[in-house]
């Protein structure tokens, strides 16, 4: 027999092989017939719902000016589905009930790595390797990150260039966001989507946010670690092709890249593959990655 009502626990789509994130804002999350709606437009003549396929869907983001009834978070919940509340045009991310996945294997091997100096070292020298396709022999993790910086830099002035965009600089300024030119609100609302979309790996495979290798400071420091593993392949993919289509279409920036963001994580099966990339970082040094690191 099936565990659970009706089998629902073992009926859960693995978030590997889910679509990734929509997008709502001014209007009710809520569930009518049993199935999960958004419904606008409640005070007009005219009101209407959309039917969300939250079996399929990993994370639906909620903006300004939105509610959400009991049944809809229960929903939710039962078929692992996150929701997260953000600001307006997806800048700040409020809240975010987790998945609760039953399995505990890359928490426990995350934590030994983390609560070890020497192998949390080694994890954050594997990451950097990743990005910049070497293995830095540098052990002090600020020299590391200010040789990851100067790498971006040069990287974002790369990018630019292929995409024929003016470059002055990263600019942001977190009071106000819009006061950057077009280039910076694009990679500041692509680096949005695209930590959206590792916030959803973490949880996925039940890894600890807080414990980042690279990251420190933050709740959400393992999330910023894998989004950092995709800058220079999805973030700035998204956001250069964003700040280039600007120079011509009247939309705003934000719309812009939540439509290229949706389009870049399902061609390029952005959430799986940083699902599979989590998994290597946890299990690295298990496979020997650079024997000479590893504890004895």
């Amino acid at each position: 027999m099936l565990k659970g009502r009706l089998g629902l626990e073992t009926a859960r789509m693995p978030h590997a092989d889910r679509h990734g994130l929509i997008w709502f804002e001014r209007g009710e999350l809520c569930v009518i017939d049993g199935c999960l709606h958004f419904f606008q437009g409640k005070d007009s003549l005219k009101p209407y719902s959309v039917q969300i396929p939250h079996q399929t869907v990993s994370m639906i983001l909620l903006g300004p000016g939105s509610t959400v009834t009991h049944d809809a978070l229960r929903l939710l919940a039962r078929h692992g589905t996150l929701m997260a509340a953000v600001g307006e045009d997806g800048v700040r991310c409020y809240t975010a009930p987790p998945l609760m996945p039953d399995r505990s294997d890359i928490a426990r091997r995350q934590a030994e790595l983390w609560g070890n100096p020497r192998r949390r070292i080694s994890v954050a020298r594997h990451m950097y390797a990743l990005r910049l396709g070497e293995v830095l022999p540098h052990r002090d993790l600020d020299t590391l990150r200010g040789i990851e910086g100067s790498r971006v830099k040069a990287t974002y002035q790369l990018m630019a260039q292929r995409y024929g965009i003016e470059w002055k600089g990263r600019h942001y300024d977190r009071a106000n966001p819009n006061a950057a030119d077009i280039p910076n609100q694009a990679i500041n609302h692509a680096a949005t989507a695209v930590q959206a979309a590792a916030a959803i790996a973490v949880q996925a495979v039940a890894a600890i946010p807080q414990l980042g290798f690279i990251h420190e400071d933050s709740g959400q420091s393992f999330v910023l670690d894998i989004a950092d593993l995709f800058r220079d392949t999805i973030t700035l993919q998204i956001a250069f092709t964003v700040a280039k289509k600007a120079e011509t279409d009247s939309q705003t920036v934000d719309r812009l890249v939540r439509r290229e963001a949706a389009n870049v994580f399902r061609k390029q099966d952005v959430i799986p593959t940083m699902i599979d990339r989590i998994k290597q970082v946890i299990r690295m040094e298990e496979t020997g990655a650079t024997g000479h690191d590893r504890d004895a």
